[in-house]
């Protein structure tokens, strides 16, 4: 296996240096070098930055607004990123939400959100963990029951990352709170505007407001934007959630950055890691 760059890779390497000099605030990167953290402000200017030059999602594929890039290309930016040091590309908007709604979406979800996410004109945070459900997703309370309408979800979310300033937030939810465990749920897109929800902060012990508490006290998510995507099972293995380290900013670059060229879908024997994605409707007419 030959593991050196190819020329043409170099060239590429030096082309996102050159990118990152010129277009990263230089307060930005003195601030992330010093170990500070990028503000809400700053992810919107460089994911519209890099969306202006065509690099917002770098593993999405190019016929929903991605690179098309290859693995060791993903890997090249990563790197440059890490090493400036810049953002990445905005964790919830890109990593993890734009890759559910590729695959599992609806067209007019992905027509909605995707071009949303990719410039930053709307932030998303991660519903997942709650006051007796962290790593251990089976055992999640928040409910959601169907209505005519769509759902009406109740339950609390916690260390919620960004809620306090995030559009909306994709929660995993239980719809059968007696099945057993794990049981069939679902994924839901809510709208952090919608009535009955109370965003609570916790303020770590250096003074910094990261985290949040979410309240959902009978919240209505219409069905028209409601199911981002089903989850057999709590959590579905070809779901494209990374572990739970790779979602915090700061110091963990690295982390964060190995993510963003991990396949989609999982792999499977039938499946190449460096495959093309599954096709899907919208894919097929681009």
């Amino acid at each position: 296996m030959d593991l050196v760059y190819s020329g043409q890779h170099k060239a590429f390497r030096q082309e996102i240096r050159d990118f990152i000099a010129a277009s990263l605030p230089d307060d930005l990167r003195q601030r992330l070098r010093a170990g500070g953290f990028a503000s809400k402000a700053d992810t919107e200017l460089w994911q519209r930055r890099l969306n202006a030059r065509g690099w917002g999602a770098p593993a999405w594929p190019k016929a929903f607004g991605g690179t098309g890039w290859d693995a060791a290309e993903q890997q090249i930016f990563a790197d440059e990123c890490a090493c400036a040091p810049a953002p990445p590309p905005h964790i919830f908007n890109i990593t993890m939400l734009g890759p559910v709604l590729i695959h599992f979406g609806s067209d007019a979800q992905r027509e909605t959100f995707l071009p949303k996410l990719l410039n930053a004109d709307i932030q998303v945070c991660q519903g997942f963990s709650e006051p007796n459900a962290g790593s251990d997703l089976a055992s999640l309370k928040t409910r959601a029951e169907r209505t005519a309408d769509g759902y009406l979800v109740n339950g609390q979310k916690l260390w919620t990352s960004q809620a306090h300033y995030s559009d909306w937030i994709f929660c995993l939810v239980r719809t059968d709170p007696d099945a057993p465990k794990p049981q069939a749920g679902i994924s839901l897109l809510i709208d952090l505007k919608s009535p009955g929800i109370t965003v609570r902060p916790i303020v770590s012990i250096d003074g910094r407001h990261s985290l949040n508490e979410v309240f959902f006290d009978n919240v209505l998510v219409p069905d028209k934007v409601s199911r981002a995507s089903p989850a057999p099972r709590i959590p579905d293995p070809q779901c494209p959630v990374p572990p739970e380290a790779a979602a915090l900013p700061g110091a963990r670059w690295r982390r964060n950055c190995a993510w963003w060229h991990s396949p989609f879908p999982a792999a499977s024997p039938a499946r190449s890691p460096d495959s093309a994605w599954p096709a899907s409707p919208s894919a097929e007419s681009a």
